[in-house]
């Protein structure tokens, strides 16, 4: 297998060259804009099951392997009034690759076809969106309580009409 730059240059994506890539000669391999990373820049390889991000941040160089699977699709966004990105979309916005930049709507529309249908996901019409919160861990109680506790009421409730507060109690004694 060889590997393939984007376009043939050393450019980062969305540098005001267009970057174009193709998905029918995977693996690709070039670098991407990264406002987090050290240098502002992230290496990418693209492949059919996987993609594999690299970057460094606050010095500690990182590499993030992700199945294409975990990924939401394939969208479209708007860099400015002339020029629209093809986006691999992911539920953490910093981790939405790039694929395709390009001025002809025409383009865009046939390389989001080609791209969606090669890694199997569809195609998302709006993907400008924030970080999804954390979900919370189904058992997040269980390690703290007993499991048969886990069945009963928490708290004990008293019949409210049995509590008299305010008054004086006489009690008679034989």
């Amino acid at each position: 297998m060889r590997r393939q730059t984007a376009t043939g240059g050393s450019h980062s994506a969305g540098s005001g060259r267009a970057l174009r890539l193709d998905p029918l000669s995977l693996p690709v391999s070039y670098s991407a804009h990264d406002t987090r990373a050290d240098g502002g820049i992230r290496q990418i390889e693209l492949h059919r099951e996987r993609v594999v991000l690299r970057r460094a941040v606050s010095g500690m160089r990182m590499a993030l392997n992700l199945r294409v699977s975990d990924f939401l699709g394939i969208g479209v966004r708007e860099i400015d009034d002339t020029q629209v990105m093809l986006v691999l979309v992911h539920r953490d916005p910093s981790l939405t690759i790039p694929l395709c930049v390009s001025d002809d709507q025409n383009e865009i529309v046939a390389a989001w076809a080609m791209w969606s249908e090669t890694f199997a996901l569809p195609q998302l019409q709006d993907t400008r969106r924030e970080a999804t919160p954390r979900r919370r861990r189904r058992n997040a109680i269980r390690s703290r309580r007993p499991r048969f506790l886990m069945r009963r009421r928490v708290g004990y409730q008293l019949n409210p009409t049995s509590i008299h507060r305010g008054e004086r109690e006489i009690i008679a004694r034989n």
